[in-house]
């Protein structure tokens, strides 16, 4: 029910191209925060000019500000790639800085290492600056390292490598401190047992709309003789827009039986609008394209028949958010989900419409409603739409890197532990494959809980449950559940007598 990857839309200009040749790159001194710039060793060079080339990737040298005898241009087709041949003289984490300049408004790129994912980049300046992938693990000897085409539309002048710095490990030590003064003790208890075990262990999590007995479990199971710890569900079906459709869900009751197993579950909502805004199929009104709705102007009074039809809806989650509270189950409750990626209604409007609707529905629910049996997982993937401490408990990343990558996604993980000063527990709330837990914990990674998302992503869709190997082969599914650093139901003590931490 989620855009599984990534899509973007992006309408090439040739005035801005044309625009960006008399832009000069300028770069900037390394320096710690809120300090004086820092001497730091100085990185390895390597132009793009000198790199290998596959595509439609060439030499230019029509955009100033290049070092070198120019840079690499013609990022427009999916084969469009660069690759360096880099020497490493001893085995350890690497920054790789690939300055570059955007064409046309911001874009990201994949990087590979040796074939292998390692992440994305980033650039939104037209003139070359900084791209860094942070923390990336590097043997001894020579390497491949290629920037390949995502969104493309760069100018790539050249990549720097410099060593890592070290991990502040206090990033571990969260507060089991809840956002809502009132959190019942049930939460408190689930809170405390997760802050506990953060930068030590990693839950196991998976989404499954049938709940335990539903096929993803099953396979699961099937493959591992373990089920998570985490069953992860969704509010859809109780959108009244969807049920005025004839949607029905079951999914509380899931969620309950699953907690009374021993089990913790987590929630998002794939948030179908008002009828009146519908443009395409009633059954896809979630995403940005399939409706006409203008939250900025709910939100300003503009539309007040359409803030009223939003609180109708918020209204018909509460009920179902009100049950689990009576059945004393706390939720890991993470509303509003990729907002920064703009593809879901709630985020077409930008961060500021953004964050008032996160606002209003936190202060509906908990001072409205009384709903204290929720700890807000926050999931806007971008610092810009983060809402404020006193609204989070925990930050959450979703992450679809592609088929069979096992890399720990450290990247994403560092960007995501710096939203925000205060030190906030961050999990990968959604993902397409299963990362290796060893490398988890080589590079620091250390998710509070990973939550694999439902359908082709663990199971085939087939009448008899069998499982799918396409984005996490069994043997990585098997390492992963085997580990002593992740945790399964199995592995879960009784949470609802788990003492309660009492943090400052």
């Amino acid at each position: 029910m989620r855009k599984k990857l990534r899509s973007r839309i992006f309408i090439h200009s040739l005035a801005l191209l044309t625009a960006s040749f008399f832009l000069a790159g300028a770069g900037a001194a390394a320096q710690e925060p809120g300090g004086e710039p820092q001497e730091s060793e100085a990185p390895a060079v390597y132009e793009a000019e000198d790199a290998s080339f596959a595509g439609n990737v060439h030499k230019e040298a029509f955009q100033p500000g290049y070092s070198g005898d120019g840079y690499a241009a013609g990022f427009a087709g999916d084969e469009d790639a660069c690759t360096f041949q880099v020497q490493i003289t001893q085995d350890g984490f690497y920054d790789l800085n690939f300055v570059s300049a955007a064409v046309g408004g911001y874009k990201e790129n994949y990087v590979f290492v040796d074939g292998a994912s390692a992440g994305e980049v980033s650039v939104e300046d037209m003139s070359f600056t900084d791209s860094v992938l942070t923390r990336v693990y590097l043997a001894e000897g020579e390497h491949e390292v290629t920037i390949k085409k995502f969104w493309g539309w760069i100018l790539l002048d050249r990549l720097e490598i410099t060593e890592s710095e070290e991990l502040d490990e206090t990033m571990y030590e969260v507060s089991a401190h809840l956002c809502n003064p009132n959190a019942s003790e049930s939460a408190k208890r689930l809170m405390s047992f997760l802050a506990d075990q953060y930068g030590k262990k990693i839950l196991s999590g998976q989404y499954s709309s049938q709940g335990q007995l539903g096929k993803e479990f099953t396979v699961i199971h099937r493959v591992t003789d373990k089920y998570p710890a985490i069953l992860g569900l969704d509010f859809i079906e109780y959108s009244p827009s969807r049920a005025a459709n004839g949607s029905t869900s079951k999914a509380t009751e899931y969620a309950m039986n699953y907690w009374k197993n021993g089990g913790i579950v987590t929630f998002c909502w794939h948030w179908n609008p008002p009828e009146k805004y519908f443009t395409r199929e009633w059954w896809r009104a979630f995403y940005t394209d399939s409706t006409n709705i203008d939250l900025a102007a709910i939100l300003n009074g503009e539309d007040e028949e359409g803030y009223q039809l939003l609180m109708e809806d918020i209204d018909a989650i509460a009920k179902q958010l009100a049950i689990l509270q009576e059945a004393d189950v706390p939720v890991l409750w993470r509303p509003l989900h990729e907002a920064s990626g703009g593809w879901f209604w709630w985020g077409a409007a930008g961060p500021e419409a953004y964050k008032k609707l996160y606002v209003l529905l936190y202060d509906k629910l908990t001072n409205e409603y009384g709903l204290n049996n929720l700890i807000w997982v926050w999931n806007g993937q971008d610092k810009a739409w983060y809402p404020g401490d006193e609204y989070v408990d925990i930050i959450g990343e979703d992450l679809y890197p592609g088929e069979r990558v096992y890399a720990s996604q450290i990247d994403a993980y560092l960007n995501a532990v710096h939203y925000t000063d205060a030190h906030k527990m961050v999990v990968m709330s959604e993902n397409g494959c299963v990362f290796d837990p060893e490398l988890a914990v080589r590079d620091g990674a250390m998710w509070g809980f990973f939550c694999t998302w439902e359908g082709e992503f663990v199971a085939k869709n087939m009448a008899i449950y069998a499982y799918s190997e396409q984005y996490t082969e069994e043997s990585m599914l098997k390492k992963a559940y085997d580990s002593d650093v992740v945790l399964t139901l199995e592995d879960l003590p009784d949470l609802t007598t788990y003492p309660i931490r009492e943090d400052e």
